[in-house]
């Protein structure tokens, strides 16, 4: 059998937060449910994100537990550029929580297998978001290249934290954390909550982060993208002909988009939702 891809990805740092209330702190705060962790058991992870209180996104993470790693914590595996913002933004709501943040970014190496069986390593978590994209690894330094990972996420549709999203600007649902598992519907209230709830509950969604295939130079990031000569999005992160790009539902199911001198062809993935209107 050929050996599962992987690749190490430096760009990933890791955020503890310690403590006996771990969990029902987070729970508090993100848009997934906290719930299972906190007794340091979890096998699994949760993608969740961290919203301002007018309910656009500031980061996400994959929240997962690894005892042999950081005993009695909760582990965060945020973009490492990210790490210092969430710490500080979790810190101004601990008050008297049992908590303690701490950056550990650089300490534990993260990386990523992908294929059809889990990887025989000691501290890997699948990743919750879709099957095929595979399982974080944890503490162990993995072999390949990281644009080899960047490509694979790409094609499934995977947004990268602020590569692809806009602090303070960015609906959670625009970005497939509705489909991708990244909001719980029956958690209690969190930071943000009302704005996620109304999107979904009253059909306001006007765009979506949609995969596409480009056609010669790949466009910068925020380069408009048109339809008949009219704006219907912008180009976010790509590389190697592939892309996303934040659309307007009417453009996602267009043959061919312009951006710059390049042509933008959008593929929605299989487990994209979009309104019967976009279709």
């Amino acid at each position: 059998m050929p050996p599962m891809p992987s690749a190490p990805l430096p760009d990933r740092g890791l955020v503890e937060v310690a403590g006996p209330d771990r969990a029902a702190f987070l729970q508090g705060l993100v848009s997934n449910d906290m719930a299972p962790f906190g007794g340091g058991e979890a096998t699994g992870m949760a993608w969740s994100a961290l919203l301002s209180p007018q309910g656009k996104w500031l980061t996400d993470f994959l929240a997962f537990e690894a005892p042999a790693l950081a005993p009695e914590a909760i582990l965060l595996d945020v973009p490492r550029a990210d790490a210092a913002l969430l710490v500080e933004k979790l810190s101004r709501f601990r008050l008297r929580s049992k908590v303690a943040l701490a950056d550990r970014s650089g300490e534990i190496p993260v990386g990523a297998v992908w294929g059809e069986e889990p990887p025989l390593l000691a501290v890997a978590r699948r990743d919750p978001r879709l099957p095929a994209a595979g399982w974080r690894v944890y503490g162990t330094a993995l072999g390949g290249d990281p644009a080899d990972y960047d490509r694979h996420r790409l094609g499934l549709g995977l947004p990268e934290g602020a590569r692809d999203l806009d602090r303070d600007k960015t609906v959670l649902l625009e970005a497939g954390f509705d489909e991708l598992g990244g909001v719980s519907w029956e958690k209690g209230c969190y930071m943000g909550q009302e704005l996620t709830a109304r999107t979904r509950y009253r059909g306001l969604l006007k765009r979506r982060l949609v995969p596409v295939a480009v056609e010669g130079p790949l466009p910068p990031r925020d380069a408009p993208v048109t339809l008949d000569g009219a704006t219907v999005g912008e180009m976010r992160s790509g590389r190697d002909g592939i892309g996303l790009a934040l659309l307007r539902l009417e453009a996602a199911r267009a043959g061919a988009l312009a951006c710059g001198t390049a042509v933008l062809r959008p593929r929605v993935p299989d487990w994209m939702r979009l309104p019967a209107a976009a279709a």
